[in-house]
């Protein structure tokens, strides 16, 4: 027997809980582009201040040793990639920084994962470091030579930008590889770890439980 529409309930009550989850998510989403962009900006800040010391202070012909010559500041104008490869194909490069950007911009809205965000919030911030490079520095706009400046022993002489490219990458290798996946969740190594702790908890509960009633009314 159908009893009818219940007066206490509210018609819109349905709506109003998708509204809320809807704008959950958007809250979540503008969350995660919010810590993006805050660790973008101090890549950013990090590299563009560095390089304009290095620009004012540094001769190109007098290196400064750091620790003997195995860590040394030495300015170096680089037309390539990141470590100084692929020299000579800058615009193409500055194409592919520009594609990165965009297309990091648009995933985020997908993160759930704090170390994602993390791994990609340097990623980004270190490819606008140097793109900031290719389209402002000399010779042309975009075009333009980064401002290498931190060499150590063999490694080809690099920046902060750099740094924070090749960082975020291992770490979002790692994560791949371990099973830490964008949108927090878990599969293999990572959702074994975690089942495996669960089942813990759930043991020590059930051990800490009363097993009789005598217990219970103790």
């Amino acid at each position: 027997m159908d009893d009818g529409p219940d007066p206490k309930r509210n018609p819109t009550d349905s709506e109003e809980t998708n509204d809320i989850g809807h704008r959950g998510k958007l809250q979540t989403s503008s969350a995660v582009l919010g810590v993006l962009a805050a660790i973008a900006l101090c890549v950013i800040a990090l590299d563009v201040a560095t390089k304009s010391l290095v620009v004012a202070l540094l001769d190109p012909e007098r290196p400064v040793h750091v620790i003997g010559d195995a860590v040394t500041l030495r300015l170096v104008r680089n037309s390539g990639a990141a470590f100084s490869m692929a020299s000579g194909y800058t615009w193409v490069l500055t194409l592919i920084a520009l594609a990165v950007v965009v297309v990091i911009i648009r995933f985020s809205g997908r993160l759930r994962s704090g170390w994602w965000v993390l791994g990609l919030g340097l990623v980004l911030g270190g490819a606008i470091g140097n793109l900031i490079d290719r389209i402002f520095r000399d010779p042309a706009p975009l075009r333009g030579h980064v401002v290498d400046f931190i060499s150590v022993g063999w490694w080809p002489v690099f920046n902060v930008a750099d740094s924070a490219v090749v960082c975020g990458a291992v770490l979002l290798v790692v994560l791949s590889l371990l099973g830490f996946d964008y949108d927090g969740s878990r599969s293999g190594f990572a959702a074994r770890r975690s089942d495996t702790a669960h089942d813990e908890r759930d043991r020590g509960a059930a051990d800490s439980a009363p097993s009789s009633p005598e217990e219970r009314d103790a």
